[in-house]
């Protein structure tokens, strides 16, 4: 379970977690979305530490994400938009092993892990590429590989669908799904709910570091458009 209290996060005196009290429990797939500067990404890096909080608690399994950092890494699984600081490794494989390979697995679930992950992403094949020799859309859909190779409790995924044509982002949504039905966590943030609004569960939007939304997607959609956040057309013109 995570567990936000009063999430409070600041750059130069400017609040862009202002707060925020969240309960996301094991196993839900939650969207969190809202316009450019909104605050979602600022937010899910507190989910493992990664940011430290000027007031209130970040809590992943009752364990606070900065005392143990290790812990929190290792039940929330993150990829981010900009993944430039997240590889390790100087190639595709060897990226997507690494995080695998340091929680000590065996060789046949490294290879199952990252095989699966890389397919995942539309990348299969490519283990042997230098990152150097990335496009940026293919940089981002491996930070979203070495994320699912991790087979965290909570996967976090920020703008995964950048970058990925209609058949690489099929893949991905439809991994997704199976992970999401083998009981992992998601939380996907995005401003644009268009591919994701059938299989959400909850919808949170954020609104200059505040929730302003926290529903089911049904009862949310009628509000989001309001908010920055793109919904399907059928969605909008019925609401």
């Amino acid at each position: 379970m995570l567990e936000l209290d009063g999430l409070v996060h600041e750059y130069d005196d400017a609040r862009a977690v202002d707060g925020i009290s969240l309960t996301i429990p094991d196993g839900q797939f939650l969207v969190l979305c809202g316009a450019n500067g909104s605050g979602k990404s600022t937010l899910v890096r507190h989910l493992n530490g990664l940011l430290e909080p000027d007031a209130g608690r970040v809590l992943v399994n009752g364990t606070g994400a900065t005392e143990d950092p290790v812990a929190a890494r290792t039940a929330v699984g993150m990829a981010f938009q900009e993944p430039r600081d997240q590889f390790v490794a100087a190639t595709v494989g060897g990226d997507v092993r690494f995080g695998p390979e340091n929680l000590g697995l065996d060789h046949d679930e490294i290879d199952r892990r990252a095989e699966e992950a890389l397919a995942a992403v539309g990348l299969d094949g490519r283990g042997d590429d230098r990152i150097e020799t990335l496009s940026g859309g293919e940089r981002e859909r491996l930070a979203v590989a070495g994320a699912l190779a991790m087979e965290p409790d909570h996967l976090v995924l920020d703008e995964p669908f950048t970058g990925l044509d209609s058949p690489a982002r099929d893949r991905l949504l439809g991994h997704l799904r199976d992970l999401h039905a083998d009981g992992t966590g998601l939380i996907v943030v995005t401003h644009d709910l268009r591919d994701l609004l059938g299989d959400a569960e909850r919808v949170v939007c954020l609104v200059d570091g505040r929730v302003v939304v926290d529903a089911p997607p049904n009862g949310a959609v009628a509000e989001l458009p309001d908010y920055g956040v793109r919904v399907p057309e059928t969605e909008a013109a019925t609401d």
